[in-house]
Order: structure tokens, then C-alpha cells, then sequence
């Protein structure tokens, strides 16, 4: 049913004028689609409960949503009920639809709601569609009580009631609190006032940062150069092999290239860390007497 261009009251009135199928009629229209896909019993289906679709659409209106976009979304729940509804189980299909019909819309809900996702798990889906109702039946339920919750205590309530974390609270409560704004908006109504993305941090590395970096880069890259030049040959090859390529080397390869055993290369290996961090201490307090 294509929903485009369509005034919202033709569609109710074009809903309501559907055949309401007794349980006969529906049960044999879902086997003619689970068994055969047989197209013409689908559309017969779906259109019959149309009705159903669209009143649980107007339930979301209050979300800002336009009414034919919910119930296109309505009518999508609609249809992958009809595609999973199994017609032997003795249920009827109002009542298995009811819930693939509400899921769709509560899907579109959330995700037109902002441009940050707004929740992803079951209990923040709960939270978002009752936290107004729950919180408004407590704080009438205080007053009756001659009880003042502050902002605090009524949201651990809702938590409790609602059976969410705390900070799930929290977090609904500001996406709840407003719409979405541009970062393009500027701060003050004249004209050359600044952007409100103008007033973020930079996060990137500062020029004095990368200065330092790179000096300390240098450095480290001298310190390593003259540790390795303590080494043997032999011993700078079996750490450039070990350490310094992108996939290191075993000690069985180099022994078997080297002609020598496995341990005697695991030898060789500490030897030459040895050497290289006795010749890093030896520079580090080179650099501690120059600076003192």
C-alpha cells in the first residue's frame, strides 16, 4: 500500500472499509501464504488489518512523527507478522501482530527521535516509551503523600520502577530534554556572532606537542642507534630479525639459517639485550649529569 501523497484521513477511512475475516477465513488465508506464498491471500490479510495497524500508529503521534510515516511503518510490523505467523498454533493474527506492528514504530520512533542513537537495548526502549508516564504517576503519587521528591530521588525511582540502571535514567532524561542542535548555530542572534562549533576544544596535537614529540623520537632513535652499534654482527642480526620486522622471526628459523640450536640463539638474544640496555643506562646518565 503505498502511503505517499496520501491524505492522513483517507487512509483510516480506506482502513476501516476492509473485510473483517472471521477465524476460518484468516486461518486459511495464512496457510495459502506460509505454504504457497500465494500473493492474493497476503494482500488480503494485510489490508483486512489495516485498521489495527493504523490505530496503533495514532497511539505515537505524540512523538512529532508524521502520521503516514508511522503508519507505513505500521504497515511494515504488519507485514513480517504476516510473513512469521504460524496458523497452526491456535492464535489468532491480531493478537500475533500486536507486537511486530508495535516494534516498527517504536523502532521508527527511536530512530528518527535524534541524530544520537537513542537507546539499543530492550530496557532503554522500555525507558524511553514510559519514563514521562511513570514519572508524572510518582511525583502524583508524592504529592498524595504530602511527599517532595528531588531530581535525584525520582529518578532512582523510575529506575526501580522501570527496572533500568540508574544511569540509564540519566541518560534518557537528557535525550529527552530536547531536540537536536546544530553545531552550525550561531551562539547570539546578531549576524557575526561565533558558531557554537567555534567554541569546541581542538583536540588535535598542538605545533608544541609535535615539536616535542618529534625531538623525543629523535632522540630515542640516537640512544638505539648506539646501543645497537655495541652489538656483534651477529647479535644485531638476531634482534633486528626477533624485534624490529613487521613478522619476527622464530628462534627454530634463525637457528636453522645460523647453523645453531634453539637455546643457543635465545642465548645470543638476551646477550645482546644485555649490552644494549647497559649502553642505555650508560646514555641516561649522560643526559642526567649534562642537564643537572
Amino acid at each position: 500500500m503505498a502511503l505517499d501523497g496520501l491524505a492522513e484521513s483517507v487512509l483510516p477511512r480506506r482502513a476501516m472499509k476492509a473485510e473483517l475475516l472471521d477465524a476460518e477465513t484468516e486461518h486459511a488465508l495464512a496457510v495459502a501464504w506460509r505454504d504457497r506464498r500465494d500473493e492474493a491471500a497476503l494482500h488480503r490479510l494485510v489490508t483486512a488489518y489495516m485498521r489495527l495497524a493504523i490505530s496503533m500508529a495514532s497511539k505515537f503521534r505524540r512523538y512529532g512523527a508524521p502520521m503516514n510515516d508511522l503508519i507505513q511503518e505500521a504497515g511494515l510490523g504488519l507485514m513480517k507478522a504476516a510473513d512469521k505467523f504460524d496458523p497452526d498454533r491456535g492464535v489468532r493474527f491480531s493478537t500475533y501482530a500486536v507486537w511486530w506492528i508495535k516494534a516498527s514504530i517504536q523502532d521508527y520512533v527511536m530512530r528518527n527521535w535524534s541524530m544520537v542513537r537513542t537507546g539499543s537495548t530492550s530496557s532503554q526502549k522500555a525507558l524511553f516509551f514510559n519514563m514521562r508516564r511513570v514519572q508524572a504517576r510518582l511525583e502524583r503519587e508524592a504529592e498524595g503523600r504530602g511527599e517532595r521528591l528531588d531530581s535525584h530521588q525520582l529518578r532512582a525511582r523510575i529506575a526501580v520502577e522501570v527496572g533500568v540502571p540508574l544511569a540509564d535514567v540519566e541518560m534518557m532524561e537528557g535525550r529527552l530534554s530536547g531536540s537536536d542542535f546544530s553545531l552550525n548555530a550561531t551562539q547570539s542572534v546578531d549576524e557575526d556572532g561565533r558558531e557554537w562549533i567555534d567554541a569546541l576544544e581542538d583536540d588535535s596535537p598542538q605545533a608544541s606537542d609535535r615539536v616535542a614529540e618529534a625531538h623525543d623520537a629523535e632522540r630515542l632513535r640516537a640512544w638505539l642507534g648506539r646501543a645497537m652499534a655495541v652489538l656483534t654482527a651477529r647479535e644485531r642480526y638476531i634482534v633486528e630479525e626477533r624485534k624490529l620486522r613487521a613478522e619476527p622471526r622464530t628462534l627454530e628459523s634463525l637457528g636453522e639459517e645460523l647453523g645453531l640450536s634453539k637455546e643457543r640463539i635465545r642465548q645470543l638474544e638476551a646477550q645482546a639485550f644485555g649490552k644494549m640496555r647497559r649502553s642505555l643506562e650508560e646514555q641516561s646518565q649522560e643526559v642526567h649529569h649534562f642537564l643537572a
